[in-house]
């Protein structure tokens, strides 16, 4: 048998190997709500895993699990991360589980890659401002219309720890009785409270947006071109405003959600609450920010607990 390669023509392959990618993007697109960048990204790795195994087999079927374990083997000869490779990895396995619930009258549906793990590797830890850096960068007194409206929507972001796409797709009757509605991932909606300082901010928006928005637009946020604001535009301006009020590192909408989680851990000590605020489904995933800061949580201890401390010499 040949060995078993990446760089196969993707025109090459038959309806056996396409058809249930286009399946499997129309069940994250219309049923699990995936963005486009999310889509594209599974889209990616599926062909080009396919790309692998169509040499030696006609569909992803009959893909044994030997031949996924040459798959990563592969991966790491070519010497890929090991971010990477976990990331192809979970993408096939993702496609199994569609495929096992599509045939799910099928005994010999199963999943090939189910049990194999990837490399091992330490995920970075989230990057977030500090307490007086965030009062830095939301310390903009500029009264144009748009410095009010991206001053609004950081406000809102950091008040609330909404993600980027929660930001953009918000609508004017999201908002209400101090708390925001969101639709997370996976189309989940979520309530979460906003605070003072970034209602002040939007109602202070509110005045202006009528130059922008059209009487039947609902987005809360909107451009000069009179239309939503996009993400790409979102992460463009708070760049801009992270480098116009002096802080150092790139500012970006997931550093805000970060400082968000982060500072109301330092506060409260409460990581179910948060893990339901930043609408994580595992606590695992909110249970990252436990070592975000621990020379915060050092100190806390030091200052705290009655045997931290060295005793006093007299």
């Amino acid at each position: 048998m040949s060995k078993p390669h990446l760089d196969v023509d993707l025109s090459e392959l038959g309806p056996g190997w396409l058809e249930p990618i286009a399946d499997f993007a129309n069940y994250l697109k219309f049923e699990r709500q995936y963005s486009a960048h999310t889509l594209g990204q599974y889209q990616r790795q599926l062909l080009q895993a396919a790309a692998f195994f169509a040499p030696h087999c006609e569909h992803w079927l009959a893909v044994s699990s030997e031949l996924v374990r040459r798959y990563s083997m592969q991966l790491r000869t070519r010497q890929y991360n090991p971010r990477s490779i976990n990331l192809k990895l979970s993408c096939v396995r993702s496609l199994y589980k569609f495929l096992q619930h599509k045939h799910a009258t099928d005994q010999e549906t199963y999943n090939p890659a189910q049990g194999l793990r990837g490399p091992k590797f330490q995920k970075p830890l989230p990057k977030s401002l500090d307490v007086d850096q965030m009062a830095q960068l939301l310390d903009i007194a500029d009264d144009d219309a748009l410095a009010v409206r991206d001053k609004a929507m950081m406000e809102l972001m950091y008040s609330s720890g909404l993600r980027i796409s929660e930001l953009v797709n918000a609508n004017l009757h999201d908002i209400r009785d101090g708390e925001i509605r969101v639709l997370g991932k996976g189309n989940k909606e979520r309530v979460v409270p906003v605070g003072g300082k970034a209602l002040e901010a939007i109602a202070l928006w509110l005045k202006y947006r009528p130059m922008f928005a059209p009487a039947d637009e609902p987005a809360l946020f909107v451009t000069k071109r009179k239309t939503r604001i996009s993400a790409r535009h979102v992460r463009a301006r708070m760049q801009e405003w992270g480098i116009r009020q002096g802080i150092t590192g790139t500012i970006h909408p997931h550093k805000l959600r970060h400082s968000f989680a982060t500072h109301l851990l330092e506060s409260s000590g409460d990581l179910r609450a948060i893990q339901e605020m930043l609408g994580h489904t595992s606590l695992s995933a909110t249970q990252v920010y436990t070592h975000v800061d621990f020379g915060h949580l050092a100190k806390v201890y030091d200052n705290a607990h009655p045997r931290a401390r060295k005793q006093r010499k007299d």
